[in-house]
This record gives structure tokens, C-alpha cells and sequence, in this order.
């Protein structure tokens, strides 16, 4: 039997059913067309599709021309994912972990090249909070700020840090201390002139969450903390929330980003760093941070150590070769001052240890690989033992004599001492910076030179990391002489510290730490250096930058897109410089509840 032929009325519902679906859809496109053709959220809509699918295709250039021309749509450059809030690009744990752990060369910086990184700008975590104030945050930092618990739960009986309602809490204790720093320090008096400004800088290994240091700046002892990023998940973090100084490090193939010289005081508890290792590299390596006649203390193994004999015997071993006087062994703890003299290396010792050839810079510590030679103290000329450089405070002011290797340098630092007690005294009084409360603690100078900047605010509750540009002359030493503290750094590489460390950043000349000295071509972009600088910055942080008004105008564009609130300002009465004056502040926004 046929079918039979019905009215369209008798039909399947179902099909009548499809076939509205079907023009609807239709019909809901069309209208979407039109939406997107001839509206602004259209124009919305594609310019921020835009932007995600160059960061999705890595085509960071385009986006970095997008930011400089001001076109960016919407006008800032987008947050990045939710699991970024701790992201430090050079110590990349996913990335690092496939590297060589020869020496621990994976713990080391490993940055991505610039067309890999994503040009986003870092959220805070959920529950951020503008940090606790100095000198209150030395004792309690919020807990919403760094919600990493596993230092607290493995370390809280050592007196590390402990979780406190909303608040992590630091009684000051370490490993080696359970009692706190305070009575640790106390029993170094006992061999150590820690009082009366014979030694103002000193450096911390394997640091913790930096007790030790923060205790040592009630004694007029600036510590440089530093630790790698590890398993205890934000050590450093940790410290600089605190507001001690602190970074990321690791002594692995390379030298420490120091001058040779540098430290009055080089202090390790259970830093676990193997010093006699490699034919000693790592000794070697702390030989050459620390000053002529300054002191070393290692705290923990191998000294007096069980079943550690034989490594506890080498140390002592590597100590009588380079002439070390030992000044005590307190139970686990042994100190050693360095001779005041010239490198002392008797010819026959069993580690095979010999002096560097004269050519060699030991000042020269940036990506530099470790030597398995002993610093000549004659390779830099002038005063700078223990004893012989000038207590602090009067050794800030005073001309060090590595300033004098410069050319023109007795005239060039007086010049510069000069010019920064006027230039901060206009920041403070006209420019109403609050350089000075104690809503700035942790300031950072990105072009430091002979540390004027630093020097200026002495008398302000902060501490000043001062960096000189890895191209730049070799000033870091007359820094540290000073009685100032800071590192090598290149800036077309972001930098070893967590996100939202620094309430301050200060640049002056800003351009020139992207361009090559030699041939004033660009190496990098200044909307790279402003993203990093981002990273770096707290929440209503603050950004000072100094340059040409042609530079400036740059940076106030990407000011913009990195969602920074900024004025430009005349440079201060007196100076003939051609400069106009940057002055922003970092907005506090978050992650939209959506997003996380």
C-alpha cells in the first residue's frame, strides 16, 4: 500500500519543531551580524579577540606595536591566568625542571626569550590586601597576601612562622636558632664586632624567610638575603612582604650577580650549600664576596656534624689553605675571619688551589661561570678591607676608592651625592612622594650608578635594592663601599624577585637600559621593561622615571595600557638637564570572579 499524502496541518510535530529551531538559529545570527558590524560592542568585542589571539599566538611584537601606538583596544594590556600570581619568568619550575641538575644548574635563571613570554600583566591572589606597614610587617604579613602554608606546617616548632588568624606571624626563629635570631646574634657578639659599624653589609645564604637579616638591621647591619625558588614554596616572598632585603639565587655554575669584595660579613645557617664540592668552588666563591678581614659563619653541617666527619674536615681544610684565622668553633657553629692582606695561597695545598691570573675581573658576575681560581685582593685597588674602610655611617659619604678607578670619579661621585639630595628633597617636599612614611619600605633604583638615589634616602625607614645595568660601568662596588646594598641586573631579562615586592620603583634614563651602549640600537622594548616593572610593583605602588620629554610621553602611553595612574612633572629648580619627570601609581584591581 502507498503512503498516504497529508496536509501540511496532519504533519509531524516534531518536524515543525526542527525546522523552527533551525530558523531561529538562523535568524539569531543574522541579528548577531549586525550587532558586530555596526556597533560598539562589536568594535569591543574583536579588538579584545584581537589581543587574546596575539598572546594566544605569540605574536608579542604586534601586540608590543599595538601598546606603543596608543591602539591598543580596550586600552590596557590583559591580566594574566589566575595561576600566574606567582610567576617569575626566569625561575619557571615547569620549564627549569628539564634542565641539567648538574650543580644545580636548573635552580639557576633560565629566562624564556621575549617573543615566548606572554605580555600580560600579573593579578594578586584572591584575598590580596595592601600589605602591613613597616616595621609592624617584620612581626605579621597578611596571610591572604601569600597563602603558602607549607613553610608554616613543616617549620612552625623552629619558630620560622606560624599561621595567626588572618595573619602569618615570624617569632624569628630558624633552624639553627629555634630561640629566635635575636639570641643567636647575641652569641656571635661574642666573637664578631656585630656593633659599633665595623661591618654594615652582609649576606645571608639560603636565608629562609630571612629572620636572621631582619634581626641584624636593628644592629645597623644591612643583609642581602637570598634563596632559590625550592620546594618551601616562597622563601623570598616572604621576606621582602616582610620588608627585609631579599632575592631569588641560587649558587650553582655561575657567580653571584656581586662585585668582588662586597661583604663586611657572609653568614650561612644550614644553608646546606656543599662549600667543599668541585674542588671547593663554592668556598671560592664566597672568598671572593667577601671583604679582606671580614667574617664568615657557617651554622649547621657539616660542622660537628654526625656522620659528616669527613666533610667538616675538608671545610676546615679549604679555611687553612686560604689562610683563614679561625676565631671559633661554638658547638655547631663556626667562624672564620679572612686575612687583611693580600690573597694569601701557600704553593702546596691539597685542594690544588691557585690565585687567578692578573688579567682576571673578580668584580665580572653576571651570567659569568664560576672559576676554580683563588681572587687576587690586588686585582682591585684602594682601602676597602675590614678595619680600613670607614665605619658606617661616615663610609656613605666618604669617596671609596673604587670610585676613584673611574675616570674623573672623586668629581663624578661628589657631583651625584649632590644631585640626588636635591632631586629627592623635590620629590619629597614638592612632588608630596610619602619617600619618608612608612607607607615605602622596600624601594627600588633601576639605574643606580653610584648609588646616589639610595644615599639620599639613609635617613627614610626603606632599604634601596640598586641595580647596575649589566652594560653599564662596573659601579657596584663603590655602591657597596658605600655601605649600600644591590646587584648586577640586565633589563632586557626580567628579574629574580616574586611579584608585588617593591613599593617604589625609581629609573632614571629609563630608554638607555634597553639599548646596547656601544651601538645605541634597541635590545628590547620598553613596554617589556614596564610590564616587568609591573610584576615587581605592589598594588598602589608608586613609579618615579626620569628621561627626555620625547621618552616620556612614550611612557606615559604605556602607562596607559598597563593600567598605571600617572602625571608628568617639571624636573626640580636647578638642574640643566632636558628631563621631565613620570610620576604613577599602580591600580589595585583583581581578577574578575569570573575569570578565577
Amino acid at each position: 500500500m502507498g503512503h498516504l499524502s497529508l496536509p501540511a496541518s496532519k504533519r509531524n510535530p516534531r518536524q515543525w519543531k526542527l525546522l523552527d529551531l533551525g530558523i531561529a538559529f538562523l535568524l539569531a545570527l543574522v541579528f548577531l551580524f549586525f550587532v558586530l558590524i555596526f556597533t560598539h560592542l562589536g568594535d569591543s568585542l574583536a579588538a579584545s579577540g584581537r589581543q587574546s589571539l596575539l598572546l594566544a599566538s605569540g605574536d608579542h611584537a604586534r601586540l608590543v606595536a599595538a601598546v606603543e601606538s596608543g591602539k591598543l583596544y580596550p586600552n590596557h594590556i590583559e591580566s594574566c591566568p589566575e595561576d600566574y600570581v606567582d610567576h617569575m619568568p626566569c625561575e619557571d619550575p615547569r620549564r627549569n625542571s628539564q634542565l641539567s641538575r648538574e650543580m644545580n644548574f636548573y635552580r639557576e635563571r633560565h629566562c624564556p626569550l621575549l617573543e615566548e613570554t606572554p605580555l600580560c600583566l600579573v593579578p594578586p591572589p584572591e584575598g590580596y590586601k595592601i600589605p602591613v606597614q613597616w616595621p609592624a610587617s617584620l612581626d605579621k604579613i597578611w596571610h591572604g597576601n601569600m597563602p603558602h602554608n607549607k613553610i608554616a606546617d613543616r617549620k612552625g616548632h623552629q619558630g620560622w612562622m606560624k599561621v595567626d588568624g588572618p595573619y602569618f606571624i615570624f617569632p624569628g626563629g630558624g633552624t639553627m636558632f629555634p630561640d629566635g635570631a635575636g639570641h643567636y646574634i647575641e652569641k656571635l657578639k661574642q666573637y664578631i664586632p656585630i656593633t659599633g659599624g665595623a661591618l654594615r653589609t652582609a649576606l645571608d645564604m639560603g636565608c629562609g624567610v630571612a629572620s636572621f637579616g631582619g634581626s641584624l638591621l636593628g644592629e645597623g647591619i644591612l643583609t642581602m638575603s637570598f634563596a632559590p625558588r625550592d620546594s618551601h614554596k616562597s622563601q623570598i616572598q616572604f621576606a621582602l612582604e616582610r620588608g627585609i632585603p631579599a632575592f631569588v639565587a641560587m649558587l650553582g655554575t655561575r657567580r653571584l650577580p656581586f662585585p668582588a669584595f662586597s661583604f663586611d660579613f657572609v653568614h650561612c645557617s644550614r644553608c646546606l650549600i656543599p662549600f667543599t664540592a668541585y674542588n671547593a668552588t663554592y668556598f671560592i666563591e664566597v672568598d671572593r664576596l667577601l671583604r679582606p678581614g671580614g667574617y664568615l659563619v657557617i651554622s649547621g653541617p657539616p660542622v660537628q656534624w654526625p656522620k659528616q666527619d669527613k666533610e667538616w674536615a675538608d671545610l676546615q681544610a679549604v679555611a687553612r689553605a686560604l689562610c683563614y684565622d679561625l676565631i671559633a668553633v661554638d658547638g655547631n657553629t663556626v667562624i672564620w675571619k679572612k686575612p687583611g692582606g693580600g690573597s694569601c695561597l701557600p704553593n702546596q695545598n691539597e685542594f690544588g688551589l691557585e690565585l687567578c691570573d692578573e688579567s682576571d675581573d673578580p668584580s665580572s658576575a653576571w651570567y659569568f661561570k664560576l672559576k676554580k681560581c683563588v681572587a687576587r685582593a690586588s686585582s682591585v685597588k684602594g682601602d676597602y678591607a675590614v678595619g680600613m674602610i670607614p665605619k658606617w655611617p661616615e663610609r656613605l659619604t666618604k669617596v671609596p676608592a673604587r670610585a676613584k678607578l673611574v675616570k674623573n670619579g672623586v668629581d663624578l661621585f661628589e657631583a651625584d651625592t649632590r644631585r640626588w639630595a636635591r632631586r629627592v628633597a623635590y620629590y619629597k617636599n614638592s612632588l608630596s612622594l610619602k619617600l619618608g612614611s612608612t607607607a615605602i619600605r622596600n624601594v627600588m633604583d633601576m639605574n643606580a650608578f653610584f648609588g646616589g638615589f639610595a644615599a639620599a634616602l639613609s635617613s627614610d625607614p626603606v632599604w634601596v635594592m640598586n641595580v647596575v645595568p649589566a652594560r653599564k660601568p662596573s659601579t657596584l662596588g663603590v655602591i657597596y663601599d658605600r655601605g649600600l646594598t644591590g646587584v648586577y641586573h640586565d633589563w632586557c631579562e626580567p628579574f629574580s624577585s616574586y611579584p608585588r615586592t617593591y613599593d617604589f620603583i625609581h629609573v632614571a634614563g629609563i630608554e638607555s637600559l634597553t639599548k646596547d651602549p656601544s651601538s645605541s640600537k634597541s635590545r628590547c622594548h620598553l613596554v617589556d621593561l614596564m610590564v616587568e616593572m609591573d610584576r615587581m610593583l605592589r598594588p598602589e605602588g608608586k613609579v618615579v622615571i626620569r628621561d627626555s620629554p620625547e621618552v616620556v610621553d612614550r611612557v606615559s602611553r604605556i602607562a596607559d595600557a598597563v593600567r598605571w595612574s600617572a602625571t608628568v612633572h617639571e624636573q626640580e629648580p636647578g638642574s640643566h638637564a632636558r628631563e621631565k619627570i613620570l610620576i604613577a601609581t599602580k591600580s589595585f584591581w583583581k581578577l574578575p570572579a569570573s575569570s578565577r
